[in-house]
């Protein structure tokens, strides 16, 4: 907690007549320049010097309170949390309402040896003296309220099981501020190799182990680099560095053929000349957080957040507001890939003490609930550092200097990385990931193509974009709802997904597909000839209807884009069902459902002329229909190119 510097002439009052101790007021010559020795080291900030003169004095004089509020503060000041305990209650026990801050000043020193209990009874003490400045009502209140949560917290364990990472990652060196990539293919994080100059370090997983951590050459320079967030696909970084200006600012680098191309420093408003740091990179890389001390906040260092633009350029940053941001500081954001669950750090939300890590979740309206502690003893005394989370939400990762508590100054000086399973109430939603790579079904080369997730239920965009050089891409996606993917490009015939996660809870396997667009036919093409078949995968009806529903809006409107893009083109439109119920029906309900989409192409602007339509029923299975896998597949509407 916060030492009180300025106590101590607080501390100093008038005599009162009829007392059984001392004041400075009541000390002789010899006892008086004893005391004013003592408050002249504790000005030339000589703190030890002066214990040893308020002890001689208190020797002599036993009853003078003042000397003792003096010594307990001194003590308090060098953390030696037990002697501060002792001089306060023995100030309190000379007289309980001479200086009512003893009692929070004492709270203080209980709370820092975990005596929970003493500390809340002191405090509310402190409260019943009636003499609480306004100032310090915060600050008191706030330590009950550690105090209150660190007692039930002890007394409720969370399951809680950390194993270090292995020697290849942690050194004698501290190790911190870790990320990982969706795949979990690379672990980068930040060391200190040397006392004053950190460096962002890279490791590659090699089967069920880290390999060992290397420097990012590419974006280490002479001065500071720290807190990497690695991108949901590890091709892209965005991270801190305090360059010849002093300050830490705010750098984003992606990969190009494998190499890290120049970070660019974000401008303004993102960065500014205040302190910016601690980067996290949300799933898409539309969302940033990070912590910055700039106006406008509510304490010293506030967790803030931008968004980008399609144009690329960031938004003016927003405060996450005082749900998650207190007068006390907030670090170390991470916002996992279910687009719902921050966890951070803070100093500000009841806790253990010092550093704990909390977590707060999204709302449906947008706002962010209150922050959860994740209890002890994931969080301690000590300094509990960065946590990511991992696609699944079952594993975390996370730096602590439970082993080696340093300096208050230095907050995580002697951190390690550790790795445990997060208990089920800390996790946030399950993700998963599709891994693709997209090229051309003749020639086999890569290709840079458009692709588009849309959220099924809401017909919203997740996310867009494109392939890289590789043709590659990866994206993210939460469970509890159903997506398509449609991936484009010119010239070539459109192919779609689609991931049904809205009834899933747990998902271990991700995708990893190999998609093949073919090229637009050219010539050759009539009714007799059609083109191969393309499957519009979220083309959906109601059940033994011909009733388009809603989630199939866009899959139509990119097929009505495909034609009004290739204008001289005309397409049959083609029904299918799986072998369920009387063939005469599965006909007719093939028919009419390849029907509905015509309509809907041609109530859309595009020319009848252009569309015909053709049932086949159950005649054309392309999987068994024996499973419900295997009908899913064969209940398929489709189109082909005709001329």
């Amino acid at each position: 907690m916060r030492l009180l510097v300025a106590a101590l002439p607080i501390l100093l009052t008038v005599s009162l007549y009829g007392q059984d101790y001392l004041t400075v007021k009541d000390l002789n010559k010899k006892a008086e320049k004893q005391y004013e020795t003592a408050q002249s080291h504790i000005n030339a900030g000589q703190n030890t010097a002066a214990i040893e003169v308020l002890d001689k004095l208190l020797e002599k004089k036993p009853s003078f309170i003042d000397g003792h509020l003096m010594q307990a503060d001194l003590h308090l000041r060098q953390r030696a949390f037990a002697k501060a305990e002792s001089g306060f209650e023995t100030a309190l026990r000379l007289d309980s309402t001479y200086a009512p801050l003893a009692y929070y000043l004492l709270a203080q020193a209980e709370f820092e040896q975990q005596k929970y209990a003493e500390a809340q009874v002191h405090l509310k003490a402190y409260f019943a003296t009636g003499k609480v400045p306004q100032k310090r009502m915060t600050e008191a209140r706030q330590l009950l309220r550690s105090a209150e949560f660190a007692a039930e917290a002890i007394q409720n364990p969370v399951p809680f099981n950390p194993h270090p990472l292995p020697a290849t990652i942690n050194t004698d060196r501290p190790e911190y501020l870790p990320s990982i990539n969706a795949n979990g293919e690379f672990l980068v994080y930040t060391t200190r190799t040397t006392p004053r100059n950190e460096d962002i370090f890279i490791s590659q997983r090699q089967d069920s182990t880290w390999g060992p951590g290397q420097p990012l050459e590419a974006l280490n320079t002479p001065f500071n680099d720290s807190s990497p967030s690695l991108s949901a696909d590890g091709r892209a970084m965005a991270f801190a560095r305090n360059d010849r200006s002093g300050n830490f600012d705010l750098y984003y680098a992606r990969q190009e053929n494998g190499t890290w191309q120049d970070p660019e420093r974000l401008p303004a408003p993102v960065n500014t000349g205040g302190f910016e740091s601690q980067p996290a990179l949300s799933a898409d890389g539309n969302l940033l957080l990070f912590v910055s001390d700039r106006e406008g906040g509510f304490g010293r260092l506030d967790l803030w957040a931008t968004r980008r633009d399609p144009d690329g350029s960031w938004r003016d940053p927003q405060n996450l507001g005082d749900m998650i941001n207190t007068p006390l500081n907030e670090q170390a954001p991470f916002f996992h890939p279910d687009g719902q669950t921050l966890y951070f750090m803070s100093k500000g939300h009841p806790g253990m003490g010092q550093y704990d890590l909390f977590l707060a979740r999204l709302k449906p309206d947008g706002a962010w609930g209150r922050p959860y502690n994740l209890g002890y003893p994931i969080n301690t005394a000590n300094n509990e550092g960065a946590l990511i989370v991992s696609l699944d939400g079952k594993t975390a990762y996370f730096d602590t200097d439970q082993l080696g508590p340093t300096a208050r100054t230095q907050e995580m000086g002697n951190a390690d990385l550790y790795t445990f399973d997060l208990y089920p109430d800390a996790r946030p939603q399950p993700a998963t990931y599709v891994e693709a790579i997209v090229r051309d079904a003749s020639t086999k080369r890569p290709l840079r193509a458009k692709l588009e997730f849309v959220r099924l239920n809401t017909q919203k965009t997740h996310q867009q974009g494109l392939t890289d050089e590789r043709g590659q891409f990866l994206v993210v996606l939460p469970m509890g709802q159903d997506y398509a993917l449609n991936v484009s490009k010119e010239g070539y015939l459109f192919h779609s997904e689609n991931f049904a996660l809205s009834e899933l809870t747990d998902l271990t396997e991700p995708y990893q597909l190999i998609i093949e667009l073919r090229p637009v036919p050219k010539t050759d093409i009539s009714v007799e000839k059609p083109s191969a078949p393309v499957v519009l995968r979220n083309v959906f009806f109601a059940s033994g209807s011909a009733e388009l529903k809603q989630e199939s809006i866009p899959e139509l409107n990119q097929l009505k884009s495909f034609l009004e893009d290739n204008p001289e083109r005309g397409i049959i439109i083609n029904g299918h069902t799986d072998n369920v119920g009387e063939e005469a029906d599965n006909l007719a309900l093939s028919e009419a459902r390849a029907k509905a989409v015509r309509d809907y192409l041609a109530s859309h602007g595009i020319n009848p002329i252009r569309l015909g339509y053709k049932g086949y029923g159950e005649s054309r299975p392309i999987a068994t229909n024996e499973t419900p896998e295997g009908r899913a597949l064969n209940r398929r509407t489709e189109f082909e190119i005709v001329k």
